[in-house]
This record gives C-alpha cells, sequence and structure tokens, in this order.
C-alpha cells in the first residue's frame, strides 16, 4: 500500500486572495528543509500531500513538526477510487489498530462515486464491525476516528491525527533582527516572531574578554534550535566591549543598565537598515527587570524610530519557561555562561529612569564613534539547525 503525509493548513486557509502566495511558501519551506530526503510534495487550495520513503518517516515527522504554517497532518493510505479496493484496503490498515470504539467519516469530492457519503459511512462501519471482534461505533468520542476521502481517481483513507506547529509560514512576512541573548527570554520570542510568518536574523551583543567563548557558543546552539524552524539563522555578533567599558567609567551606576540598552537599540537601527530588515525583535517582559519597566522602555525607545516587537511583553516568567522547554532552549539558556547585559549588573538599577538624566550621562563621552565601530566590525555566522547537522553526519 502507498502512503502519503497529508498536510491540513489550518490558518491557512482564511486567507482570500493571498492564499497561494501563503502555500507556495509553505511548499517551498517543507522542500527545502526535506531537500536530503526522496520525496515528492503536491499541492493544492485545500491540501498538500508528500510521497516518502517508509524508512524515513520518522525523520521527516520530527522535521514537519517544526515548519510552521502547518495546522496538522496524517499518514495517509492512498487507494484507487473503486469501492472493493477501498474496503479491503481500509479492512487491512484497521486490523492492524487496537480499538474498541470507532466512527467512519466519509467525504465524497468525487460526486460520481456511486455511493452517498452518509450511506458510505454505514456500509464501511458495518464492514468492520463484521471482521472484527469486540468494537462499536461511538460518533461522539471514539478511539478511532476514521476518515476517508473520495477523490475522483484516488482516495485517502486516514485515522491518526499529528499537531503541526500552526502559524504562518516563514518568509511571508518581511525580516527582523532579533536581539539574542543567551537567556531563557529572547530564544522564545524569537520563536513566536518566526511562528507569525517572519524571516529573521539574529543580533549577539558580546563584550570579550567580560564575556567568554562559551557564552558565544552558548547563542550558537540556540540558533540552531532557532533554525529548525526556517531555512537557517544568520547570527551578527557585535563587539560591544568599547562601548560596554565606556559607560561603565563614566556614566553614573545606577544608570548603566538603561544606556548600554539605549547603546543597543542605536546598534540595532543601524544593522535593521543595513541588513534590509523592517523591525527590532526581543524577548522583554513588563515589569520583569529593572530595564523592562514600562517608564524605562519608554526612555530607552527614544533613540530609535524602528518599530520594536516584543512578542512576551505580558508573558510571566513560567509561561516563558514552559515555551522554552518545549522548543529545547531551555537547558541550553540555563547554562552559567554570562551574557553582557548580566555581566556588569549594578547592585540598585534605576527602574524609573529620567530622559534628562540619561541624556546627560551619554554626553559625557563620544559614543557615536564606538557605535560606527561596533556596525562596521560586526562577524556573521551561518547557522543550520541541528537536524541538518546530525543528517549530514550520517552521509
Amino acid at each position: 500500500m502507498r502512503r502519503v503525509i497529508l498536510i491540513k493548513y489550518g490558518e491557512l486557509s482564511t486567507k482570500k486572495a493571498n492564499r497561494n502566495f501563503f502555500i507556495n511558501t509553505l511548499y517551498q519551506n517543507i522542500r527545502e528543509k526535506l531537500k536530503n530526503f526522496d520525496v515528492k510534495i503536491h499541492k493544492d487550495r485545500a491540501r498538500m500531500y508528500i510521497e516518502f520513503m517508509d524508512k524515513d518517516l520518522d525523520f521527516i515527522k520530527n522535521i514537519i513538526d517544526k515548519i510552521f504554517g502547518i495546522h496538522s497532518y496524517h499518514i495517509a493510505y492512498i487507494v484507487d477510487t473503486d469501492d472493493s479496493m477501498i474496503q479491503s484496503t481500509l479492512l487491512e490498515c484497521v486490523e492492524k489498530e487496537k480499538f474498541s470504539t470507532f466512527k467512519i467519516e466519509t467525504k465524497r469530492s468525487d460526486k460520481n462515486f456511486p455511493i452517498h457519503s452518509q450511506d458510505y459511512n454505514k456500509v464501511l462501519g458495518g464492514l468492520l464491525l463484521k471482521n472484527i471482534s469486540n468494537i462499536k461505533v461511538d460518533v461522539h468520542h471514539p478511539d478511532l476516528w476514521i476518515k476517508v476521502e473520495i477523490r475522483e481517481k484516488e482516495s485517502f483513507i486516514y485515522y491518526h491525527s499529528y499537531n503541526g506547529s500552526g502559524g504562518y509560514p516563514v518568509g511571508t512576512q518581511p525580516k527582523g533582527l532579533l536581539m539574542l541573548s543567551g537567556g531563557i527570554d529572547s530564544p522564545v520570542a524569537g520563536y513566536l516572531a518566526l511562528k507569525r510568518g517572519m524571516t529573521l536574523e539574529a543580533v549577539y551583543f558580546e563584550a570579550m574578554p567580560h564575556t567568554s567563548v562559551e557564552a558565544r557558543n552558548k547563542v550558537i546552539q540556540l540558533s540552531k534550535k532557532l533554525a529548525q524552524y526556517c531555512p537557517f539563522i544568520i547570527l551578527h555578533v557585535v563587539n560591544f566591549t568599547p562601548i560596554q567599558e565606556e559607560i561603565y567609567k563614566n556614566c553614573r551606576e545606577d544608570y548603566v543598565i538603561t544606556i548600554m540598552r539605549r547603546m543597543m537599540y542605536r546598534i540595532m537601527e543601524r544593522l535593521v537598515y543595513k541588513y534590509q530588515g523592517l523591525v527590532i525583535v526581543n524577548g522583554e517582559s513588563i515589569g520583569q527587570v529593572a530595564s523592562q519597566t514600562l517608564t524605562s522602555m519608554n526612555v530607552i525607545n527614544q533613540v530609535t524610530s524602528i518599530p520594536v516587537i516584543r512578542p512576551l511583553a505580558c508573558f510571566d516568567k513560567l509561561e516563558i519557561m514552559d515555551i522554552a522547554r518545549k522548543i529545547d532552549t531551555y537547558d541550553i539558556s540555563i547554562i552559567p555562561f554570562e551574557d553582557c547585559c548580566t555581566v556588569f549588573v549594578p547592585r540598585h538599577p534605576v527602574i524609573n529612569p529620567r530622559l534628562d538624566v540619561v541624556i546627560g550621562e551619554e554626553e559625557k563621552f563620544d559614543y557615536s564613534s564606538y557605535i560606527d565601530q561596533a556596525v562596521e566590525s560586526v562577524m556573521d555566522i551561518v547557522v543550520n539547525s541541528e537536524e541538518e547537522h546530525k543528517f549530514s553526519d550520517l552521509l
């Protein structure tokens, strides 16, 4: 028997004039992620089908689970649209399953098929009741919900449903630049931005020798996790040491975090223009730390006109940690290598900074030349997903 992976679009089906654009983007993303496998992908406005080699099924399912734009998918059996073929295939498949109750739902797209959907439910249900012992029909809460789609040439039989990641296909929205630290929050923010269809590149601010190579490698590992949800991640590494040292040398201690974040936003704005993005994305959550009070956010945001997307703004820490565990970034994030945001935290950072005070403190040193230097010396790292590295090791 031939099998395919039958993909259902979910939220994509709500699109009208742009529906083909979303479906084509999803198709391209799936094709890119499965390029190392012997597959054939077919698409239409209602479904997508992937023909695969049986030996690759578990690998492919693991990849599909992380492709945004898929609401759900099924492993479907394909059979010629012929009553006797459908019945024999259904019985052969279902006999392998363990269940006590079942429901059959027929969808007759081919109106030339001689038996109406409701009547065919009864025919197929009777077939199973006659040939399999100790089972009964339950239309409300069945153990096995069998679906049969009757089409013109070929029909589909499937029952087990697998949840996709939902959202929109990556690439259906323009590019955003993610402020990616080694903490828990920013990788989760990146995941949620990708889920809404953004193309994403990441920016990591490091302050060698105050931070370590291990801290950078930690961010690379987090980028690999995010790259499972998109073709790849470009990680831009910014040398923040000169700016950070000048801030701590010249500015009052309680304002250094506020000023540091303003410098980061100035650099991010330059990088958004440089890499042709539209927005800044970060992991800020309202009130979580001193720089994330509404007053702090307002003062920090004054330095840029670029929109700042904060997917976690209204999440609490436990909710963020739950998502981090789900996407497998949590254990990496808690590895104790400090980044530039934590290595020089003052004892009592200001939580309600005044804009006039911040401006006065910034005037104590010529930060513009340092920003120019930071933007010009960015190091770029192209990061592919862990799955791709694992697969390459097998070749």
